[in-house]
This record gives C-alpha cells, structure tokens and sequence, in this order.
C-alpha cells in the first residue's frame, strides 16, 4: 500500500511539473515563475493559465500513476528480492560499476544539455545507458576481482574441515585368527573404525577353550592379534554389543550388523564373502588383497620349484611358492623332492586363492 501512495505522489508531481513547464513554453505569464507558483496560481507567482495548465497535469499524472500502481509496485518488489537475494559481493560489484556509468555520464552533462530542444532527453538517456552498462561490466568481472583477493590471501590451513565419514569396518572370526588384518592395519590402508562383535569374541573365546590343541592355539592367537590391534596400533576399534541378545549363526549375524552400520565385512572365508555378495554387503577379502599384491606370474614365464607331494590327479605334482601359491605340475610326480625350472601354462586366481598350473622345463625340451 505504501507504494502505490509514493507512485501516486510522484505521478502528480511529476504531472503538475509536466503541466507547468508546457505553460512556460507556450508563453503563458506564469512561464517567468516557478512551478509551484503557476500551481497555487497566486498573484504573488504570475497565476494565469499557468496554474491551470498545472493542475492539470497533476490531475492526469495522478490518474495515470493510480492506473500503474499496482503493475508498479509488483515490478519494484520483484526488483528489491532479487536484490536483497543477490550475494553481497554481487551486489557490491553491481553498484560499484554502475556507480562508475554515472560519473561517466555527468562528466557529458554540461555537453549534452547543451544540444538544443533535446539537450535533456539526450543527458537523461546518457545516464541511463552508462549505468546499465556500467552494472552489467562490474556483475561480469565480479570473479576476476574476487579472484585477485584470492591470490593476494594467504591459503588458510584446513583446521576446519568438516568431518569425514568413517566406515565401519566388522571383523569375522577367521579374518582375526589368519593375523594379517594386524600388519595390514599397521601400514595404514585400513580407514575407519575396526568393529569386533561381541558375538564373535564369544566364537573365539570358545574356540581358545576347546580341547583340540589346534583350535586352542588358533583361538589363543585371534585373541592376542585383537589385543595387539588395540594396544599397539593407532587404529580406533570398537566392541559391538548386540543389544537384542540375537542368537544364530555368526555369519548371518555379520551380514545383518553390516547392513545395519552401513559397513563392510573384512574376511578371508571363501563361504562367507559369497554369501555377502548375495545379500548386497560390501566385502573386503584379505586374500583378494594378497592376491593383488603378489608378483604377477603370467604364462610362458619360467620359475624354480621345488615339488613336493602328489597332485590330485594321475602324474600330478605339487609345489609351492615363497607366498604360499599353490603350483600344479604336470607330470612332476616323478620329481618329488627335487627343485626344477618349470614352464608356467595358465594361471588361475579365485578369492579363495591363486592356482598356477606348469609343465618341466625338462619336458617342454624333449618335446
């Protein structure tokens, strides 16, 4: 509502102004006054027609604002939100070049203004136009001049990063008692938090118990490698208790915390990463790991064995490397016990595990 009143004011201002300077032009007697003269149209002022011509104009410029207000008003606030919607930086910018096009422009005032009949349409349009102009230079270097300040600022230190998601990262009972998640830990590759079930703490307390001294000792050593896990490595681990006391398989247990925590399962259990995958759970398989670190052995190379048991099938030999791959030689049953150069024929790799099939050299010489 208060704009409207402020368009109409003007609009009869502006009228009455309007009225007065067509009076001054036709030779009127008010046309030696001044405007609001020729408005109270008193003998003091000139009077005459004038005044009438003034009033007027105050009427028709009234009318006229009344019948544009409110399109008026509508465009003025859509203006000012999308200014007061603008970035500061923006807006300063903004101002700043357009402030700049009407310095411009008062400097060709004086020459304007004095082109004769249209010397005030002429420096009115000047104005208009350098500022226009002005605004929209000053919005298009706006990220020229910000990036100056940028590299005259020295780099802030990143103290206040906003923080990083740790995933979660569960251990079942055979990934602890292989040992290797320990070492791996240590060389920083492992991120997160390390969550050990209670569940399986349980499993592995109950295996270090058992009367089988093999599965004692396995038990024994899951628990120490989890004790070296917390004391001796910078690495954050938490105890997971199982507030529901759920009974049934560890494996399944595993597979619903990880769905829960959102995290992944770090296993070297062929059976348990397969079962992960079925139910959409993110695995991390330590021999997948030890699989693509281990030195590449492609086809055609030749490697020194030593062969040392039978294979599974007829003339079959058995033979291991340094990392523990497991080597078939064909025909090396023969060779129990010898170290021989061997032809290496396919390679085949599984997240159980690397399998290297290979032929003597002896043989590939004879053929």
């Amino acid at each position: 509502m208060l704009m409207k009143r402020l368009i109409q004011a003007f609009g009869l201002l502006a009228g009455l102004a309007i009225g007065q300077g067509f009076a001054s032009s036709a030779g009127s007697p008010g046309s030696r006054t001044s405007w609001m003269g020729g408005a109270l149209g008193t003998a003091a002022y000139g009077g005459g027609i004038g005044a009438y011509s003034a009033w007027i104009g105050a009427v028709l410029g009234l009318l006229i604002a009344t019948a544009c207000a409110g399109a008026l008003s509508e465009l003025l606030r859509k203006g000012v939100d999308r200014l007061a919607g603008m970035p500061a930086a923006q807006l300063l910018a903004g101002l700043a070049g357009g402030g700049t096009g009407l310095i411009l422009a008062m400097l060709l005032m004086p020459y304007l203004g004095a082109v004769p009949r249209v010397g005030a349409l002429l420096s009115a349009s000047a104005a208009l136009a350098f500022a226009y102009a002005g605004t929209h230079i000053g919005l298009r270097k706006q990220e020229e001049v910000s990036g100056w300040g940028a590299e005259r600022r020295k780099p802030e230190p990143a103290a206040e990063a906003s923080p990083r998601y740790e995933e979660h990262k569960i251990l079942d009972t055979s990934v602890i008692i292989d040992g290797r998640i320990a070492d791996i830990c240590k060389t920083g590759f492992i991120e997160g938090t390390l969550v050990i079930p209670e569940f399986v703490l349980e499993e592995l307390q109950h295996i270090a118990d058992s009367s089988d001294l093999l599965k004692r000792n396995r038990g024994r050593r899951g628990l120490d490698i989890l004790n070296k896990i917390q004391k001796e490595l910078d690495v954050k681990v938490l105890i997971y208790e199982d507030p529901g006391d759920e009974t049934g398989e560890v494996d399944s247990r595993l597979v619903k915390l990880a769905k829960a925590m959102r995290g992944k399962v770090v296993t070297n259990d062929f059976n348990l990463n397969k079962v992960c995958e079925l139910q959409g759970v993110s695995v991390l398989n330590i021999n997948d790991l030890a699989n693509a670190v281990k030195p590449v052995v492609l086809p055609g190379e030749e490697i020194v064995v030593q062969v040392i048991k039978d294979g599974k099938e007829h003339g079959q030999g058995v033979a291991y490397l340094d990392d523990g791959t497991m080597i078939v030689v064909e025909g090396g049953r023969d060779f129990i016990g010898t170290t021989m150069e061997v032809l290496v024929t396919s390679v085949l790799q599984t997240s159980a595990g690397r399998m290297i099939f290979a032929k003597p050299k002896l043989l590939e010489r004879a053929l």
